[in-house]
């Protein structure tokens, strides 16, 4: 996973402060109540991270204006293809100095059976 492309993860404090924050005042609100109130709390959480990651790069890229491919491009990049994934492998171990993780063996060998014969 690439800086770019983490997931959004509230810090463990934060969920316990919204957890707090709904505790049911009767005890027939805890279900679906609570839920909805903790989800949309977080949701609204990840919106505001995401949001700001796109000023981020809209700032990064020295423009008041970006296409929405480009943002879309520089907040969602496509993962590395398992060809370019065993590619960067072998680059990874061509030295011999440290042997390929079982992981590695494995990525290589995905790659290899999409080739054709």
């Amino acid at each position: 996973m690439t800086d770019r492309q983490q997931l959004i993860v509230p810090p463990l404090d934060l969920v316990e402060k919204w957890a707090n924050d709904f505790v049911p005042r009767r005890a027939d609100a805890i279900g679906r109540d609570w839920e909805i109130a903790f989800a949309t709390r977080a949701a609204q959480w990840g919106a505001d991270q995401e949001l700001q990651a796109c000023c981020e790069v809209l700032h990064q890229h020295d423009r008041a204006y970006l296409l929405p491919s480009q943002l879309r491009a520089a907040r969602r990049p496509k993962p590395p293809s398992l060809k370019q994934l065993g590619l960067a492998l072998v680059e990874q171990h061509k030295d011999g100095c440290q042997p390929p993780s079982a992981m590695d063996w494995e990525t290589l060998r995905l790659a290899l059976e999409q080739l054709n014969d």
